[in-house]
């Protein structure tokens, strides 16, 4: 049995002695580690260091999925392709623990790996995997794919996370005190717990909950007799859930799930929280949802000389290493796109998560005006996009490769694939702007930007998600105004673009040319005022004050 002291290496500080076990389907703890796709592992990922940082009492539980979520590659016509390639971790120990979950009423064999806390500065992380000769292909097929297209297997997954979870705390002898699921996917957890304590309010207790998604259709659900079939309600039968929970639809919706089953949830922003609230409200025996806003882990992000110039007001260095960190990050648009950057020119990023609602395209919405931001004398520019849509999102898919069709012809213009934590690094302390246009309301937090600002790249954002409560306009970021909320999306995205050009031509580009001291200077107030709120050392002491100790 793997004992205490092989789990952790440091001693807890009393102050977090409450023992939590944190669920989330993926961690974005180093660029080595590819089990993740995007926001939720890259804040699960900040959340583990300053954990391991403030000597928490937390265990972390994940998934080691085979080929990670997927390669970004290009195909003959340097449009991007996602490649599923295998994936080896020398560095995670093989803790010799096998055990059996039960999926579709057939046991499912999963062997256990530990991510230890000295490997990468992280609270301890155990990683499932079904990967294993005991277990048949279809078996073997669950820990693969992070977020697998096929309903069956994406199912299966979260029996193994939530249920396989909870067993293997069990297995080891600990005992948590919470169970805080990271989003819907580890649900099935809380079946696996009213099973030993037949009681609702026993398993209250226990868990808390962070919900990531403020739009109804990006809730997971599943038919419940699909679920039932998968023994996703571990020994429940279909109409034991309904009553437990006091739910009555065709469909398990995992959101609604786990705010039946949890004493506390919250939103990962305060305009999150609002949004949250008004969407659950509606239904009976939902726990009260608060608010603790995402943050990042400074000491994995920052950029040590340009930190340290930033905090000395040493304006001379702070100038001459973003220029060095340009030329980092131009050295990978030449090698991507043949394309050569200038280290004096002003440079803007929009990369993120590739999905819809983030309008990568929304600077391109009037292509004329776009043209004329691209090949102006006085001001020029460059611009850079990344970022990884789902692999089965082929509309998403599509929009990015449109996107390197129609920056093609221009040298100012690049699209770099491999959007993961290394080329996010990249990205951020190489960037003059870090540009951020989601539709209002459907972002639920958006921490790229903290990271961005920690490196000397100025936000330029719709005041969505953490962004109220950190810019304010022209003093250590620029604010796209929103369009009028009564508005139709085609409207809203016509004078969204028209506010952003608008700002970018009138404000932005004139400053960083014209009055690099009011340029520096908004520079260095986002990057000291990012700090301590947008930390996740904030973060991961307000996880214990407001949701772990609270009665």
């Amino acid at each position: 049995m793997i004992t205490h002291k092989e789990i952790f290496s440091y001693e807890i500080n009393p102050q977090y002695s409450t023992r939590a076990a944190y669920f989330s389907m993926e961690f974005a703890v180093d660029q080595a580690l590819k089990i993740y796709s995007g926001g939720l592992g890259f804040l699960a990922g900040s959340h583990l260091r300053s954990a391991y940082e403030l000597k928490q009492n937390l265990i972390g539980v994940g998934m080691l999925w085979k080929y990670g979520y997927y390669d970004q590659v290009r195909d003959t016509n340097a449009l991007m392709k996602p490649a599923f390639v295998e994936k080896q971790y020398s560095f995670l120990q093989d803790t010799g623990l096998v055990f059996t979950v039960p999926v579709h009423d057939s046991p499912v064999h999963v062997k256990v790996y530990l991510l230890k806390p000295e490997t990468f500065g992280t609270a301890p992380l155990f990683l499932l995997s079904t990967d294993i000769d005991e277990n048949d292909f279809v078996s073997r097929t669950i820990t693969h794919r992070l977020y697998d297209p096929n309903e069956s297997t994406r199912i299966a997954q979260s029996v193994i996370l939530g249920i396989g979870g909870a067993m293997l705390l069990d297995l080891l002898n600990i005992t948590p005190d919470v169970y805080h699921m990271n989003e819907g996917h580890s649900v099935a957890l809380n079946f696996y717990l009213y099973s030993k304590f037949r009681n609702l309010d026993e398993v209250k207790k226990r868990v808390v909950f962070t919900t990531h998604t403020p739009e109804m259709a990006g809730n997971e659900e599943h038919r419940y007799s699909l679920l039932k079939d998968m023994s996703f309600f571990y020994h429940l039968q279909e109409h034991e859930v309904k009553s437990l929970l006091g739910l009555d639809a065709d469909n398990f919706n995992y959101t609604l799930g786990a705010l039946k089953f949890s004493r506390k949830a919250n939103g990962v922003s305060k305009l999150h929280g609002e949004v949250a609230r008004q969407m659950w409200s509606h239904n009976s025996g939902v726990c009260d949802i608060t608010s603790i806003t995402n943050a990042q882990n400074k000491t994995y992000w920052k950029d040590a000389v340009l930190d340290h110039a930033i905090s000395t007001n040493d304006d001379n260095t702070i100038t001459s290493r973003k220029k060095e960190l340009k030329r980092e990050l131009f050295k990978t648009v030449a090698d991507q796109t043949g394309k050569l950057f200038d280290e004096d020119v002003l440079t803007i990023v929009w990369a993120r998560r590739f999905a819809g609602y983030k309008r990568a395209d929304l600077m391109m919405y009037d292509w004329n005006r776009f043209l004329s931001l691209l090949n102006n004398p006085e001001y020029p520019v460059q611009i850079i996009w990344a970022g990884k849509p789902y692999p089965e999102d082929f509309g998403a898919i599509g929009l990015f490769n449109q996107i390197i069709t129609r920056a093609k012809p221009f040298a100012n213009c690049a699209v770099l694939t491999g959007y993961e934590l290394g080329l996010s690094a990249l990205l951020k302390r190489g960037a003059d702007v870090w540009l951020n246009n989601p539709r209002m309301y459907r972002e639920a937090s958006g921490t790229s930007g903290m990271t961005a600002a920690i490196n000397g790249a100025i936000n330029l954002s719709l005041p969505d998600g953490w962004i109220p409560e950190f810019i304010k306009d022209n003093d250590n970021g620029f604010i796209i105004q929103p369009a009028g909320d009564e508005l139709s999306a085609v409207e809203k995205d016509r004078q969204e673009n028209q506010n952003l050009m608008d700002t970018l031509e009138k404000v932005i580009m004139p400053m960083y040319y014209h009055n690099q001291p009011n340029w520096l200077s908004i520079l260095k107030k986002a990057a000291t005022e990012v700090v301590p709120n947008f930390d996740a050392s904030r973060m991961a002491d307000e996880y214990y004050k407001i949701m772990y100790n609270a009665e």
